[in-house]
C-alpha cells in the first residue's frame, strides 16, 4: 500500500486481503499488544480492535496501549469500546462514568443524553477510543429479558428515540462513531443471545410501529454505524435466519426500505447464537454475504484468524462478489475519514470536573420513587440496617467489579448511624441470616436490590425482612421490575444502576436532600410508565 496515513488511502489500493481485513474488528487479552493482535493488523490489515475491561487499567495506559496498535497499523484502527453508561461500562478509572440509557430515560431529558455522550465521547477520543457501542435502541417492553433491560431508555418507542438520536448527536459531535444497536430490536426478546438464539415473533406492522421507530429516527439523525442483533424475526427472514446474517434483512429491510447508507457492523460472531449453530467462520462469510461492513470477532485468534480467511477464501471462490467488499472497505474508509482517524493529533482534553458535574446533575434526575413516597426522607432514625446485593460473577455484557460507594456508604455521609450487609445475587444462609440479625434491632431497612427478578433467594430475603414490619425502602440498582417479585413492599425507589453517582444521589432523595425528580420509563405492574412533562 501507499504511505500509511494518507486521507487518500481506499480500497483501490490494497490487496484483496487488506480489504478483507478492513472489514474486522477483533478482540486480545492483556494491558499491551499480544502477538496475536499483532499478526492480525500486519499480515490482515486489520480495520479495528475491540477493548474489554480485560485490556484497561485507566485512561493513562488506554492511551499507552492505543498509541501502540495504532503505530502497528498502516491505515488507523477503529478502537472501539462498549462504554455505554451506567452498567455497562469497560473503563472506569481517569474517566467519567456517565448514567446508564434507562436512567437517562426516566432523567427525560434529551438534553441529559446528548451532555452526558457528548461528555463520555471526548474523554474517550482523547485516550484514542473512536468508536462506541452505544446507544442502545432497544425498546425494552419485556421485564423478562435476560440481556438488555437498563441498557435500553424504556419501553417507549418514541422515547428511545428521542433520547437515542441525542445521543448519537453528542458521540459524533465529540470525534466519536456512534454505534446505534441492536437491529432490528433485542428489547422483546426472554432469551440472552450471548447463549442462544432468540426469536421476535412479531408482525411487520408491529416491529415497523415498535422495534423499528427509533432505528429509523437514528438513520434520519445520520448515524455512523449500526449494530446487528443476534436474533431471528420470522416477519422479515421466514427461514430461520438470524439478523446478523440476513441479507432479507441487512440488505433488503436496513439499506433498501430505510434507506441506510452507512457502516452496518455485526454483533460479535462469538456469542453462542451464532458460534454455537453456524459457527464463527461462516457466520462471517454470511454477514458479509448479507449486508455486513464490519464483522466483530471478540476473543479467540483461532477464531479471528478462521473468518478472515473464510471471507477471503469465499470471494476467491466467487461466493462473495468483489464488489461487495469494495463496498463495504469503502464505507470503512469513509467512515474513518469522517471521524478524524486520519489525523496526526488528538483532540484536546475534556475538563474532568466539569464531566462530572454533568454525571451528578444527570444522575439526580433519574432516581424515581415509584411507591411510598410518603415515607421520605428517612426520619433520622438510630439506625439504619443496609442490605446491598452485589453480582461478583461478571458476564461478556457485564464485568463486575466491587463497588465501595454503596447506599450505606451514602448514608453514612448523609449523616445517618448505618449498619451494612453485603449479599449475593442468591444470598446464602449465613448472609440471610446476618441480615434478619441486624434488621431486628435496626429502626428502618434499605434494601438494594440487584435482579431480583432472577434471584429467587434474593426476593425471598426482601419478603423476610418486609415481614418484620418495620420501615424499608426496596431500591431497585438494576432491572426495575424487582417490585414484581415482592409487591407489598411500603417503599420501592429506582435507580437503574449501582454506581457512585447514583447512590450518592439516591442517598440525598432518601435523606430529602435532593427531591425525587425521576419519571418511570416502563410499566411495573400497576404502576404505568409516566409520560415525559
Amino acid at each position: 500500500m501507499t504511505s500509511n496515513r494518507d486521507e487518500r488511502q481506499d480500497w483501490r489500493q490494497m490487496s484483496l486481503k487488506e480489504k478483507v481485513g478492513q472489514l474486522f474488528v477483533c478482540g486480545f487479552d492483556g494491558y499491551e499488544p499480544t502477538d496475536g493482535i499483532r499478526r492480525l493488523i500486519k499480515e490482515y490489515g486489520l480495520g479495528g480492535v475491540i477493548y474489554f475491561r480485560r485490556n484497561l487499567r485507566d485512561a493513562e495506559q488506554v492511551a499507552a496501549l492505543t498509541a501502540k496498535l495504532q503505530a502497528e497499523a498502516d491505515v488507523p484502527l477503529f478502537v472501539s469500546i462498549d462504554q455505554e453508561g451506567g452498567m455497562v461500562v469497560r473503563l472506569e478509572e481517569g474517566v467519567t462514568v456517565m448514567p446508564g440509557s434507562m436512567a437517562l430515560g426516566a432523567a427525560g431529558e434529551p438534553a441529559w443524553a446528548y451532555e452526558t455522550a457528548r461528555w463520555s465521547g471526548a474523554e474517550l477520543r482523547r485516550i484514542g477510543v473512536n468508536m462506541n457501542f452505544a446507544p442502545c435502541l432497544d425498546v425494552n417492553n419485556n421485564p423478562a429479558n435476560p440481556v438488555i433491560g437498563v441498557r435500553s431508555y424504556g419501553e417507549d418507542p418514541k422515547r428511545v428515540a428521542v433520547l437515542g438520536v441525542a445521543a448519537v448527536r453528542g458521540y459524533q459531535e465529540s470525534g466519536v462513531a456512534a454505534v446505534a444497536k441492536h437491529f432490528p430490536g433485542h428489547g422483546d426478546t426472554a432469551a440472552d443471545s450471548h447463549h442462544e438464539l432468540p426469536v421476535v415473533p412479531h408482525g411487520r406492522d408491529r416491529l415497523d410501529a415498535v422495534e423499528l421507530l427509533p432505528f429509523r429516527a437514528a438513520i434520519e439523525a445520520g448515524v455512523d454505524a449500526i449494530m446487528t442483533a443476534h436474533v431471528v424475526f420470522p416477519a422479515y427472514e421466514p427461514d430461520n435466519v438470524p439478523a446478523t446474517l440476513s441479507k432479507r434483512i441487512l440488505t433488503g429491510l436496513l439499506r433498501e426500505r430505510l434507506g441506510y447508507d452507512g457502516v452496518v457492523v455485526t454483533d460479535c460472531l462469538e456469542m453462542n447464537a451464532i458460534a454455537g449453530t453456524i459457527g464463527v467462520a461462516r457466520g462471517a462469510v454470511e454477514a458479509v454475504k448479507g449486508g455486513a461492513d464490519l464483522v466483530l470477532v471478540s476473543h479467540r485468534l483461532d477464531r479471528q484468524i478462521a473468518a478472515l480467511e473464510a471471507v477471503y477464501e469465499a470471494v476467491l471462490a466467487g461466493e462473495i462478489p468483489e464488489s461487495r467488499i469494495n463496498e463495504a472497505a469503502e464505507r470503512v474508509r469513509k467512515l474513518k475519514l469522517e471521524r478524524g482517524l486520519f489525523a496526526a493529533s488528538l483532540p484536546v482534553n475534556p475538563d474532568a470536573a466539569a464531566a462530572r458535574e454533568v454525571a451528578r446533575l444527570a444522575s439526580e434526575a433519574a432516581v424515581t420513587v415509584v411507591k411510598g413516597a410518603e415515607l421520605l426522607p428517612l426520619s433520622r432514625v438510630s439506625q439504619v440496617l443496609s442490605v446491598w446485593a452485589e453480582a461478583r460473577v461478571g458476564t461478556e455484557v457485564i464485568e463486575v467489579i466491587a463497588q465501595e460507594r454503596t447506599v450505606g456508604a451514602a448514608l453514612w455521609d448523609e449523616g445517618y448511624a448505618v449498619e451494612e450487609v453485603r449479599v449475593g445475587l442468591e444470598p446464602d444462609e449465613a448472609e440471610s441470616a446476618a441480615a434478619l440479625e441486624w434488621a431486628e434491632q435496626a429502626d428502618a431497612i434499605v434494601f438494594a436490590s440487584y435482579d431480583a427478578g432472577f434471584s429467587r433467594r434474593q426476593a425471598d430475603l426482601i419478603a423476610r425482612l418486609a415481614a418484620l414490619g418495620k420501615p424499608l425502602v426496596l431500591v431497585a440498582t438494576r432491572t426495575p421490575y424487582d417490585l414484581l417479585e415482592v409487591p407489598d413492599v411500603p417503599a420501592y425507589v429506582c435507580t437503574f444502576e449501582n454506581k457512585p453517582t447514583m447512590m450518592t444521589a439516591l442517598a440525598g432523595v432518601l435523606s430529602g436532600r435532593l427531591p425525587a425528580k425521576g419519571r418511570l420509563p416502563v410499566t411495573i405492574g400497576p404502576f404505568a410508565r409516566q409520560e415525559l412533562a
